[in-house]
């Protein structure tokens, strides 16, 4: 029997097995799909043999069957994919909260690797790497088309060692950035106190993050027992895992729904709650967002918003609100899928896939930032992802427009960028004031409103018109 058969039969069993329980029920309404299929993966025999005889060079079976099945399940929408073995390790080194390399979220859009955000205190970051920035590059050689699995392992290596990467920005020629790569340990939680008011940051939602962020919460009220609110800051925090995002959320709230998690099924609604006592006994939270926030990040904040435990400021969120199963294979011998299951929704029954979650405060960092906005049809989220999957409710995220604040002429922007070490102090910080802002004056409806960014004109398409002003 020829390798192409083995193939065929192999599939054929697995999926005549799967069938065996539908035998003598609606079997002439399922033949001809069946038929279709088997036909398809006779074609991917087919294929597969061509390519062994006449390409070029010889090729590896293994390594040309796994990039089917990645191309086969990422086809799907951008987070879902195979992970063959070796990914499969990295992926559980990572929410273990340890491994090597240099402390990038990524994704692959139109075949080219595009940066979710650098990770807190990681060579990424201190190199000064951007969400939305493109890595086209690795040491000179150019990853586009290449898979973003093929290319995290040309990141990944041997700590102490550089790597230079070419990196494409917005409004900025291509460039190099040589990074030594390390032990990633991520600090996920950084925390001090600013005046009064507690200031806790989560940059991932690890195996640790919710053991984490109580033990700084529980600090910060040892140092200040009468701290008067505190800001939670989850910028640039690209999510993780589902069941930390409860535990935070957890941390806040004193019992109820946190989120719910639906699947293709109508009837398949799964609720995750909180249990009572809240850890800050109804102190005044601000949690700080931005376009980088996403996934397990936007369960918090959607959670916190819609129970109205915390206001919401800074930027529309990146819009992930589905969830993805990790489905090992053969115990992972033979890697695993990374699966979209399910759509998440905030406790008031919202999804916010591609939408985001919206701030009570909207405050962008820069004037630079705020005329991105407002002169940009396109900003860096889930719903700039070609294949993401659509909002439940048919919902468009906030399109073109000018961001409610923006840092005045007062505030030093170019002094700030002056500043060799990149800094989160207060001072070089116009979000995290707003922040402070709104706990010191008790709401975002009692705190003063600075006067919208001045309008700038947008192109698009050629043709020069106003950007949007929107009123909420």
């Amino acid at each position: 029997m020829t390798k192409k058969n083995l193939l065929i039969g192999a599939c054929a069993f697995v999926l005549g097995a799967g069938t065996m329980a539908y035998v003598g029920q609606k079997a002439e309404a399922t033949a001809q799909p069946r038929a279709q299929t088997y036909k398809m993966l006779e074609l991917f025999g087919d294929v597969l043999e061509i390519v062994e005889r006449q390409y070029v060079v010889p090729v590896d079976d293994k390594k040309l069957i796994e990039a089917a099945l990645d191309g086969m399940v990422s086809s799907l929408d951008p987070h879902s994919g195979y992970l063959a073995p070796d990914s499969f390790e990295d992926m559980q080194d990572s929410t273990r909260g340890e491994y090597g390399g240099l402390g990038i979220e990524i994704t692959s859009e139109d075949g080219v690797v595009k940066i979710i955000a650098p990770m807190d205190g990681t060579p990424a970051d201190k190199a000064g790497l951007q969400p939305g920035d493109f890595i086209t590059g690795v040491n000179g050689e150019s990853i586009i088309g290449l898979p973003s699995n093929d290319a995290v392992k040309l990141m990944r290596g041997t700590v102490g060692e550089k790597v230079t990467l070419t990196i494409a920005r917005e409004k900025a020629d291509p460039f190099d950035v040589t990074l030594a790569r390390e032990v990633i340990k991520p600090k996920s939680v950084t925390f001090r106190m600013e005046g009064d008011y507690g200031y806790v940051r989560l940059s991932g939602f690890n195996e640790k993050a919710t053991e984490e962020v109580t033990a700084a919460i529980k600090s910060l009220q040892t140092q200040n027992p009468k701290m008067k609110g505190l800001v939670f800051d989850l910028r640039t925090n690209p999510g993780g895992l589902l069941d930390q995002a409860v535990g935070v959320s957890d941390i806040f709230l004193d019992g109820g729904e946190v989120v719910s998690q639906r699947g293709r099924d109508p009837r398949d609604v799964e609720r995750y709650n909180a249990r009572p006592g809240d850890m800050l006994n109804g102190l005044p939270v601000v949690v700080l967002v931005n376009n980088g926030s996403a996934s397990a990040a936007e369960i918090v904040a959607g959670a916190l918003q819609d129970r109205k435990r915390a206001e919401v400021v800074g930027l529309t969120s990146f819009g992930k609100g589905s969830v993805q199963t990790v489905i090992p294979l053969r115990g992972g011998a033979d890697g695993a899928l990374k699966l979209t299951t399910a759509r998440y929704f905030t406790p008031s029954g919202k999804s916010i896939q591609r939408t985001g979650i919206e701030p009570n405060l909207e405050v962008a960092s820069s004037r630079e930032q705020a005329e991105f906005i407002a002169t940009k049809s396109i900003q860096w989220s889930e719903a700039s992802l070609r294949n993401a999957l659509d909002a439940e409710e048919g919902k468009t995220r906030r399109g073109m427009h000018i961001p409610a604040e923006a840092p005045p002429s007062t505030f030093d922007e170019e002094g700030c960028k002056k500043r060799t070490a990149r800094t989160l102090e207060l001072k070089c910080d116009f979000q995290l004031q707003r922040a402070i802002d709104v706990l010191r004056n008790g709401s975002v409806a009692a705190t003063p409103k600075l006067p919208k960014p001045a309008p700038r004109v947008a192109v698009i398409d050629g043709k020069v018109q106003p950007p949007k002003s929107e009123t909420k």
